[in-house]
């Protein structure tokens, strides 16, 4: 690896010997630090706050924002306990596991499984704790520094998922994946580009909405299901929680599954309001007028 590489590695193990409770609180210092400065962070948080929670009044608005800030923060510093401990120490941290029998019925169905895991909590150690479970292919898009891809391959250890590029090739191994009856992962809430998604409602706002997952389902039959690591307080550690997929996912009318696909990732979102990825522009496209500007 690169020398910064390799630096950033030896700090994500100095800084994973910190303990949990440790991290969030610094993690949640950085989150107030970047809405005291009103960070452009900040300010694309507060206008999906308000789009989505539009009858909060003023002060509770403000609260949540603070609240919203204060876990992506603790996102940021967690990682460090992630990808610089061994993943089944990692692990250690699961405390309690919502719906696993669902997943394991889906295994043992042989027609293949789709874990749609939002940006929600933490999902590097969904990550480890799904492919402790089985072998899984993720649909990722490689990091603008190559460097990078070596970095993550070696914080994930024996529990790294198999990256698939989200591109032609990669999206054909992922349907052979699914024939043989494997495992993928997809971000179900990645904005598409231009001219390949859909606009679909998100917490009644019209959001650019990505089509591969309701085409994998309704072409695979696969079982669909939404997953997240939710962060509990205090650094107690994480709960995963596992989903059924809302009914008209797998429509082959993509407008019907788009519609089911934000809907499954409203009903995470809800559980853990606060740890979803609010920072993301997820309500903009090249068709409308960003709300962001």
């Amino acid at each position: 690896m690169r020398f910064d590489i390799t630096l950033l590695y030896l700090l994500l193990r100095l800084f994973g010997k910190l303990p949990l409770r440790t991290l969030h609180g610094i993690g949640a210092g950085i989150g107030r630090l970047s809405l005291a400065l009103r960070t452009r962070t900040s300010h694309n948080t507060s206008v999906n706050l308000r789009l989505t929670r539009p009858h909060l009044d003023e002060r509770a608005h403000a609260a949540l924002l603070r609240e919203v800030m204060e876990d992506a923060g603790r996102s940021a510093t967690e990682i460090t306990k992630i990808w610089g401990n061994d993943p089944e120490r990692a692990l250690d941290m699961v405390r309690e596991v919502r719906g696993e029998a669902l997943f394991d019925a889906a295994l043992a169905s042989g027609k293949g499984v789709i874990i749609a895991a939002p940006h929600l909590g933490c999902w590097e150690l969904l990550n480890y704790w799904l492919c402790r479970k089985t072998p899984m292919a993720i649909l990722y898009r490689p990091p603008r520094i190559a460097a990078i891809e070596g970095l993550l391959r070696k914080v994930r250890g024996a529990l790294a998922p198999e990256q698939v590029r989200a591109e032609g090739a990669g999206v054909r191994t992922l349907y052979k994946r699914l024939a043989a009856g494997g495992t993928v992962g997809i971000l179900p809430d990645q904005k598409p580009r231009a001219g390949e998604g859909e606009v679909a409602p998100f917490f009644g706002q019209d959001a650019l909405t990505m089509v591969l997952l309701p085409r994998l389902a309704a072409r695979t039959g696969a079982t669909v299901l939404f997953a997240f690591a939710e962060r509990l307080p205090k650094g107690e550690g994480y709960r995963i929680h596992l989903l059924p997929a809302p009914e008209g996912l797998a429509d082959t009318d993509l407008a019907v599954g788009c519609r089911a696909l934000n809907r499954g990732v409203e009903n995470c979102v809800e559980l853990a309001f606060s740890q979803y990825q609010w920072q993301y522009k997820r309500f903009s496209a090249d068709t409308w007028k960003s709300p962001y500007d």
